[in-house]
């Protein structure tokens, strides 16, 4: 699994005009791709590290804040774009099985005591986000 993580100033993803998930004040916007070899335990991995994660400022995690994280699937990143103009996304896992390991994510960071907001799986999403610092890493597990 593959995220990226954003420190932010309030966020929000919107679909078809409606406000599926929205946080706001410091938080974690977080982006998450799945690939074939993820599992069940992978996601619980994530979860534990976006929990912990001391990013906030002050080097606080939202374990110790309670900060909000918005949690948005991301297919796109595992595209290559390493030959010709076109990205290829042989490396995303198909919905069926990327699904159901973003939504675990979820509930394992929900179970740790996070308030988390979500986008819609497989949906055209309008994400608005104010980055704080700007502050961004890359997370894989």
């Amino acid at each position: 699994m593959r995220a990226v993580v954003q420190r932010v100033d309030g966020a929000a993803v919107v679909v078809d005009g409606e406000t599926v998930g929205e946080i706001v004040g410091e938080g974690l916007c977080v982006l998450v791709g799945v690939t074939h070899e993820d599992t069940r335990e992978k996601a619980a991995q994530l979860a534990r590290k976006l929990w912990s994660v001391r990013i906030l400022q002050g080097e606080k995690s939202c374990s110790d804040t309670a900060a909000p994280l918005l949690v948005i699937s991301q297919f796109t990143l595992y595209g290559d774009a390493r030959k010709g103009r076109r990205p290829t996304w042989n490396a995303a896992a198909p919905g069926p099985v990327a699904e159901p390991l973003v939504d675990e994510v979820v509930a394992q960071l929900r179970a740790l005591g996070a308030r988390v907001e979500t986008g819609r799986f497989g949906a055209d999403m309008k994400v608005s986000l104010t980055n704080d610092g700007p502050f961004t890493v890359l997370l894989e597990v």
